[in-house]
């Protein structure tokens, strides 16, 4: 074995705190472990393919790098230090000024003789080539230790006292012990007033040694379910949550309320997950079923159950942090909690339901929705104008869509909601129902907080639609309008979301049409500009129209990135087609791209825009046959009369892949004309006509896309 590899061991790093926030530990957990192992690779201690394994437990931070050396390997290190003619005097001795340097780098007179010549710009300069000591690992690692908790994404920094009650640190939670473990062997370094050892804690309670003596880097994990009844790992306690839960689950015939950000959280709050099964009584069943899942999951983070029509039962599962021989006790004590949380719920509907979501509308009015655009009550009556627009131009209801729009706000004045803001849409759909509204407005009022419609394939109510609409589009007009516009990952009004729910409405709509043979007659342009209307005069700034239009067609094309590439997308973004148009159309190129004639047609496409560029004066929209004097421009027209007429009428249809594909035929007589006909001739009629002929082959070309976009 070769010395660098004697020098290898596993490295392992453990920070034992306070309990941990449990919304960020995954993050913390995941950011810890990742910048400590940035930091070595960095410094040539370990390899930058090197495996990385993090451990996270609501009372410690913890990773594992393999294969660390014990101190970086030496490396080459040139220096620039001066220009020649300021190192050297004329007898090329070193000057005063080159001495001193070579003294900062620790070299002395004698290293003059070693130093390298070699150009730098249009000057020579002197270099010192050297060979810098490799970084030891207690130095790398400590720097490494004081990076990675720098960079931790902590949510809120807390300062607290060391052990001489007189210095304070910052740290996300107090720190109580350091492990840094290279192999068997403690590295010394020192973090927040602590010395590494190879010392931590298990579980509060079912530990069965304390403190835990980990022996190794590699035993840590073992040692530590073992001895301290502890899954270090999140990944692995996480999965061991999962497996309990199903396990519970199974033999009732139901399934466990799915939730990733729930079950990340719940691993964040236990060290050794017993999963328990818990009752509640079947009267609260009464309550809509959105309401009690929430409690039950905000408020207890317990695992309702459903059944598989996926309704709700009056069973729960419970992820304890104990393990009891006997746990009667933990589950009637979970029991015992759960029903008052439930009793309110079941308080807040009834106390609801004895009032009318319509006789609430006028209390909206004292409700501010923005300093700058006026109270809630407002806001209602903008959203109505817009619905009523939005269904006349969809063959909606107008009457029903300006009811939605009327309520869809009024749940915002009930006791549940104002309990359980989560639910707001939800319980207005339910109360809507109670009070004898058209189901088709009780739905659109539940529906219009959807976040994304990605399984929705047709528009099943479409006063919902409109509604959604409505919306988003007061809401992207009026925030855009007032300057609150998104700005790097900050975008407090979710303005993204919402130009996503619009593409989509805009696409489910344009397929509905599409199988009736008849026009979305819904257009952006003209529905912003009716949005802007709604607004009272001198409260939107301007713009807004322009700006707004390209930051929904923006979100739209970042979308469809992953799935037609960046040249397609860029093809069909160009001529700023129908919203719902964009898929078919990128669809299209994407089938005339793959043509063998497509490459020589788009590059010919390019050349002919970069021709019509730079023409003097109005080019011409049709090309004269009697002024072709040249067999290729001949051709090339006759091809365009046969060609063009079937492109336009699939484009006409809707069938842009056929009037794309149509195409194919003008790559020979393109091709021939550049070679044979010069297009900028000294007959100034006969320049004209060609140009004229580009421009029609131009249009022809581009209707669906700018197809030059797809040129290498």
């Amino acid at each position: 074995m070769s010395a660098p590899e004697m020098n290898q061991a596993n490295l392992l790093v453990e920070l034992f705190v306070e309990e941990l926030p449990p919304k960020a530990l995954k993050k913390l957990g995941e950011a810890f472990a990742a910048a400590l192992a940035e930091s070595l690779v960095a410094q040539g201690l370990a390899a930058a393919n090197t495996a990385v394994s993090h451990f996270a437990s609501p009372r410690r931070l913890g990773v594992h790098v393999e294969n660390v050396l014990a101190c970086a390997a030496e490396k080459s290190v040139s220096s620039k230090l001066m220009p020649v003619a300021v190192g050297l005097d004329a007898a090329g001795n070193a000057t005063p000024a080159l001495l001193k340097r070579l003294a900062a780098l620790g070299a002395g007179a004698s290293a003059v003789s070693q130093l390298r010549r070699a150009a730098d710009g249009k000057n020579e300069a002197l270099f010192y080539d050297s060979i810098a000591a490799g970084v030891p690992l207690v130095d790398g690692l400590q720097l490494a230790l004081e990076h990675a908790m720098a960079k931790l994404p902590i949510p809120k920094v807390m300062t607290y006292p060391l052990a001489d009650g007189w210095t304070t640190v910052n740290f996300v939670r107090p720190v109580h012990g350091l492990i840094a473990l290279h192999g068997a062997d403690i590295v010394p370094v020192s973090v927040l007033g602590l010395n590494a050892g190879r010392e931590t804690q298990g579980h509060r309670f079912e530990a069965h040694v304390s403190p835990v003596v980990v022996t190794s880097a590699d035993s840590y994990a073992a040692q530590l379910k073992d001895e301290g009844a502890v899954i270090a790992s999140f990944a692995e306690r996480r999965a061991d949550i999962v497996r309990q839960l199903q396990a519970a689950a199974a033999p009732l015939g139901f399934k466990p309320v799915d939730d990733d950000a729930l079950l990340d959280e719940v691993t964040a709050l236990v060290e050794r997950p017993n999963v328990l099964l818990g009752t509640f009584e079947t009267a609260f069943l009464d309550v809509p079923q959105e309401c009690l899942i929430l409690t039950m999951k905000a408020n207890q983070k317990y695992f309702p159950l459903l059944d598989a029509a996926g309704k709700l039962t009056n069973q729960f599962l419970i992820v304890s942090n104990i393990s009891p021989a006997d746990a009667s006790a933990v589950i009637q004590g979970n029991e015992r909690v759960v029903r008052p949380r439930l009793a309110d719920a079941k308080f807040f509907f009834d106390q609801d339901r004895k009032k009318k979501l319509k006789d609430r509308v006028s209390g909206l009015a004292k409700v501010v929705y923005h300093n700058k655009l006026g109270s809630q009550g407002e806001r209602v009556e903008r959203v109505r104008a817009i619905a009523r627009w939005v269904a006349e131009k969809v063959d909606a209801d107008i009457e029903l869509a300006d009811r939605a729009a009327e309520l869809a706000k009024a749940d915002l004045l009930t006791d549940m909601v104002g309990e359980f803001p989560e639910l707001q849409g939800v319980m207005g759909g339910y109360y809507a129902r109670h009070d004898g509204e058209d189901e088709q407005v009780a739905q659109a009022i539940a529906d219009q907080y959807l976040v994304r419609r990605d399984e929705t394939e047709d528009v099943s109510n479409l006063v919902s639609e409109v509604l959604q609409i409505a919306d988003r589009m007061e809401t992207l007009v009026g925030i855009w309008g007032i300057g609150l516009k998104p700005t790097g990952d900050k975008d407090p009004f979710a303005l993204r979301r919402h130009a996503l729910s619009i593409i989509k409405s805009f696409q489910l709509l344009g397929a509905m049409f599409a199988m009736d043979k008849t026009g979305l007659r819904l257009d952006i342009d003209e529905l912003i500009e009716f949005c802007l209307s709604v607004f009272p005069s001198g409260v939107l700034g301007e713009n807004v129209a322009e700006e707004l239009k390209l930051f929904i067609y923006e979100r739209n094309a970042n979308q469809l990135m992953p799935f037609f590439g960046a040249e397609a997308v860029a093809a069909v973004f160009s001529n700023m087609p129908p919203l719902h148009e964009i898929a078919k159309r990128l669809r299209a190129v994407r089938a005339f791209a793959a043509l063998p004639e497509a490459p020589a047609l788009a590059a010919a496409n390019k050349r002919v825009g970069n021709i019509l560029k730079k023409a003097e004066g109005e080019v011409g929209g049709v090309a004269d046959p009697a002024r072709c004097v040249e067999a290729a421009e001949t051709a090339l027209f006759a091809a365009l009369g046969e060609i063009a007429p079937r492109a336009d009428a699939a484009f006409a249809a809707g069938d842009y892949t056929a009037s794309l594909q149509a195409l194919a035929a003008l790559k020979t007589p393109v091709d021939a004309f550049f070679d044979h006909v010069m297009v900028n001739a000294d007959d100034p009629a006969l320049k004209a006509n060609r140009l004229a002929l580009l421009n029609q082959l131009h249009q022809t070309m581009n209707r669906v896309a700018d197809i030059s976009r797809l040129a290498a």
